[in-house]
């Protein structure tokens, strides 16, 4: 069994910043790509970004060159910087891990973390 565990959300100004983070812990597992879903009211549940084990990087248009994604393999744990915050970004976020453990694959999810962004 694998928890995911998300931290860092809350209410930011636009043009601010927020650094979400998300631990996976449990026993007797190994990790595969990380990475950010976001949904907003009445939308879909969509990728924002992800990341291999290897440390390769993918985002999606709308958060290229304001969000980071990182991660810690040592601590699997997986960082999502984001900077130039706009109301758009008005979300709960979930991470999720494509995780593999003794009883086979599949992909994990954090309970997700309510970004809000407003002046």
């Amino acid at each position: 069994q694998v928890q995911l565990v998300e931290s860092g959300g809350g209410l930011v100004q636009p043009g601010g910043s927020l650094r979400l983070s998300c631990k996976a812990s449990g026993s007797r597992f190994s990790i595969y790509d990380m990475g950010w879903y976001r949904q907003a009211p009445g939308k879909e549940r969509e990728l924002v970004a992800r990341i291999s084990s290897g440390g390769r990087a993918n985002y999606v248009d709308p958060v290229k060159g304001r969000y980071i994604i990182v991660r810690d393999n040592a601590k699997n744990t997986v960082y999502l910087q984001m900077n130039s915050l706009k109301p758009d970004d008005t979300a709960v976020y979930y991470c999720y891990a494509d995780v593999r453990t003794t009883i086979g694959r599949g992909d994990y999810w954090g309970q997700g973390t309510q970004v809000t962004v407003s002046s």
